[in-house]
Order: structure tokens, then C-alpha cells, then sequence
């Protein structure tokens, strides 16, 4: 490209300047997300909630529906102030010749009409210009309640968008901890899958040593190898059930994209107290979806009082200054009123709205009645699922250790040569089941814990 050209095409600066700062600002937003989680970081639960509480989309947008809740309520409090409008306008005028069978007049501040009285236009010669500016200001007086209403309502709706970002972000912190809890899960599934690789590898190591020296058939071989087969195939479905857990864990911090990064493993048990009595009242305390619907519930009844002002009348008033004429300087004059508004008949509008918003408010009245009874069902399933699993734990754990003395008397007895390898392969997937179990015991506790913080409205 010559200098010539861009010399003499200046509008190109300016748009290779846009691209280039365009350009910047993508890298910017780009290297603020990858610092979110730096690669081989070390989280922990707290951690992971923090970073979907900040950048998770239905944050995001719950956040930004707060922020046009309070630009309505500011909106609302506008009839508080004055109108204050500035106009001007310019007309040419070239008047019909002879007898004219109306007027020009005055329209507002947009300029001349044409009248319905008849006369004679006096100065035909030619056209003619005419010029009009002015400052006008209205000012509601009184309005019979309708503005406080107005922002009363809108207040109400302010709240229950408030609730709905606490209802989203309890939400949004549930998924988490069911994620970060089944990344756990199968971490530690996919540790057992390894260990069983180890035990299956060592035994085919016995049995080839015993073929070898002939006190053990072939079977015993081919069964060892057979077994481990097996345990590196339930190794690969584990590894991949691993991978499947993070990206669930990923989306539900809002971060798909994510570089590979460490979990602290706080996968341990710990009985949690509190009965069902007082797990109900918390709920119908705290739980924030059932405020959202009680703002939105108080603000229908504010639509029935808003619907009503359309039965009274509204007094406004007025001022003007003005500058007229058809050539400079400009005539002004000034004026200064009030209007009062009746509405006489508006075609039963007005009653059909008051109709609306007390069905409005029986559907809301009937919806939180029957969210309370939902809220009712949630505690109760999720207390339920605590305790069942706070007394599977410690029979888990009996079993695994049974398991595991099993699998040592199994194996021993094969290594003394008095076994037979179907008695240590019962004795491992035993082993492998009780393990298993016990960890699913685990996470159940700790996603039916969550659930019940999540049903009692706590974050």
C-alpha cells in the first residue's frame, strides 16, 4: 500500500486505529478470563462457588434484570419532576391570490395551520417567512395518588427481581457443589479402578510363577489375564467418567473452557444436626423464590390502587415563553396555566384494568400458596435423603472393611497355594463393590446436604 494512497484516503487512519484498539480490547477480555483459573491451579469448594457467583451467564443476566427493575422505579419517580421542552421551527409561506376562504393560526409550537374562517389575505405581493422558538414547562400537580403508586408498584417488582438474583445464585451454587462432589466421585472411583489394575497385574504375576513351576493349570493363567482385561476396561470408563465429571463441573462454574486444574477433596463425612420442624420454618424464612413471589404479590395489589386513578381527574400546570414573527428581531410573549383532566367515559376501560389486576393478584396469591407446598415437599425429600444417607455411611464403611479382610484371606490363601483364583476374584469385586458403595454413600451425603441448604433457602 503506497503513502500516497493513504494520504489521500485520511478516512483509512481511522479505521485501521478502531481495529487495532478493537483488537486490544478482545485480548484484554481474553487474558481477564484465563486468569480466573490459572493452569495447574489448586481449588477448593469455596473457590469454585466464588468464580460461578461472578461470571456465570445466569448471573449475569439475573444481575442485569435487577438493574432494569431500578431503572423502572426511576422512570416511575419522573412525574415528580417538571417537563421541560425547548422547540423551534421555520415555515415558508407563499399565500393563495385573491380571496381566501380561511386563515392561518397558530398550532402549537410546530408552526401555522389553515383555519375555517373565511377573509381576504391581506399581502399577496409574494411569499413570506416566519419564524417561532420558545421554552415550554408542565408540571403534574396532583394526580389523585397515581405516581406514589406508580413507584410503589415498581419497587415491589424491584424486590422480587432482587429475590430472583438470590434464587438464581442459590441455584447456580447448588450445581456447583453437585459437581465439585461428583468430580470427587469419581476421582476416587477411578483410583479404586487403578488400584484393581495393580492387584489383577500382581496376581497374573502369581499365577505365571505357579504355571512355571507346575504346582498351578493353566486355567489360572488365563483367568488372571482374563481379570485384568477387565479391571484396565472398567479403568478406562472410569477415567472417562472423570473427564465427563470436570466439564459438568466447568459449565456449572460458567467456564467451559477452563485449563486443567486440581480439586482439594473435602469428600469426608460429617453429621449435620438439625430437625425437620426447624428446617421447614428456615425455609419458609429465607427461601427466595416464595419473597419473590410475595413482592410480586404486593405489588399487584399496588395495580389494583394504579388501576383505580383512572377514575380521577389530573391537575397539571403550565408555562410558556415564546418568540414569533417574520423577521428579526422575534415578538415574544409568555403564558402561564393549569388544566384540570376529568375522565368522563373511557369505554369501561378503566374498570376492565381494576378487573385484571385483582385476577392478577389471585393467580399470584394462588401461586405462592402453591409454592409453599412445593418448598414443604423439597424439605421433606431432602431431610429425608440426609439422615438415610448419614445411616448408610457407617455401614459403607463396616462393609468395606469386611471386604477388604475378605480379600486379604483370599488372597493369602492363593499365594500359599491353597486357593483357587475364582475365590480372589469374588474376593477383589467385593472388594471393588464395597469401595464403591462407601464413596456413592459419600457423595449422596453430601449432595442431599446441599439440597437441604438449597430447599431451606441458605447459600
Amino acid at each position: 500500500m503506497k503513502w500516497s494512497w493513504i494520504k489521500n484516503n485520511k478516512s483509512f487512519i481511522p479505521f485501521v486505529l478502531f481495529c487495532f484498539l478493537f483488537l486490544a480490547v478482545i485480548m484484554a477480555s481474553r487474558g481477564e478470563a484465563e486468569e480466573i483459573i490459572k493452569k495447574g491451579a489448586s481449588l477448593n469448594l469455596e473457590r469454585c462457588v466464588s468464580i460461578a457467583l461472578k461470571v456465570h451467564p445466569n448471573i449475569v443476566a439475573a444481575t442485569n434484570t435487577v438493574n432494569v427493575s431500578m431503572s423502572r422505579v426511576g422512570q416511575a419517580k419522573a412525574n415528580y419532576y417538571p417537563r421541560i421542552n425547548w422547540s423551534s421551527s421555520y415555515d415558508r409561506i407563499s399565500p393563495a391570490s385573491g380571496r381566501l376562504l380561511g386563515s392561518f393560526s397558530s398550532s402549537g409550537t410546530t408552526g401555522s395551520s389553515l383555519g375555517s374562517t373565511g377573509g381576504s389575505f391581506g399581502g399577496t405581493n409574494g411569499a413570506f417567512d416566519e419564524y417561532s422558538s420558545g421554552f415550554n414547562l408542565s408540571q403534574d400537580i396532583y394526580d389523585f395518588g397515581k405516581t406514589p403508586t406508580q413507584v410503589k408498584v415498581q419497587k415491589r417488582n424491584l424486590d422480587s427481581s432482587r429475590s430472583d438474583l438470590e434464587n438464581v445464585s442459590e441455584q447456580v451454587i447448588f450445581n456447583v457443589k453437585q459437581a465439585y462432589y461428583g468430580v470427587l466421585q469419581a476421582k476416587r472411583n477411578r483410583d479404586v479402578s487403578a488400584g484393581t489394575v495393580k492387584q489383577f497385574q500382581q496376581h497374573l504375576e502369581q499365577a505365571k510363577g505357579f504355571y512355571e513351576v507346575g504346582t498351578k493349570p493353566r486355567f489360572d493363567v488365563t483367568k488372571a489375564e482374563a481379570d485384568l482385561s477387565n479391571a484396565k476396561l472398567n479403568l478406562i470408563r472410569s477415567e472417562n467418567a472423570l473427564r465427563l465429571a470436570v466439564v459438568t463441573l466447568n459449565n456449572a462454574m460458567g467456564i467451559p473452557k477452563a485449563p486443567e486444574y486440581t480439586l482439594e477433596d473435602n469428600l469426608s463425612f460429617q453429621k449435620y444436626e438439625i430437625t425437620f420442624e426447624d428446617a421447614i420454618a428456615m425455609a419458609y424464612k429465607s427461601r427466595p423464590d416464595l419473597k419473590s413471589l410475595g413482592a410480586k404479590r404486593e405489588a399487584a395489589e399496588g395495580s389494583i390502587d394504579l388501576a383505580k386513578t383512572g377514575y380521577y381527574p389530573v391537575l397539571t400546570g403550565n408555562a410558556s415563553y415564546n418568540w414569533t414573527g417574520e423577521e428579526f428581531p422575534l415578538e415574544h410573549g409568555w403564558n402561564v396555566g393549569a388544566a384540570l383532566s376529568f375522565p368522563l367515559f373511557s369505554g369501561f376501560s378503566t374498570k376492565y384494568q381494576v378487573e385484571e389486576a385483582k385476577a392478577n393478584l389471585n393467580v399470584l396469591k394462588a401461586n405462592e400458596e402453591s409454592l409453599r407446598q412445593n418448598i414443604f415437599s423439597d424439605v421433606q425429600q431432602a431431610h429425608l435423603n440426609l439422615k438415610e444417607a448419614e445411616e448408610r455411611i457407617p455401614a459403607a464403611e463396616l462393609n468395606m472393611k469386611q471386604a477388604q479382610e475378605n480379600f486379604e484371606i483370599a488372597n493369602g490363601r492363593y499365594a500359599a497355594g491353597v486357593g483357587n483364583p475364582i475365590e480372589v476374584t469374588d474376593a477383589d469385586i467385593g472388594l471393588i463393590n464395597a469401595r464403591t458403595a462407601y464413596i456413592q454413600a459419600l457423595y449422596d451425603h453430601k449432595v442431599a446436604l446441599a439440597s437441604l441448604e438449597k430447599a431451606m433457602g441458605l447459600k
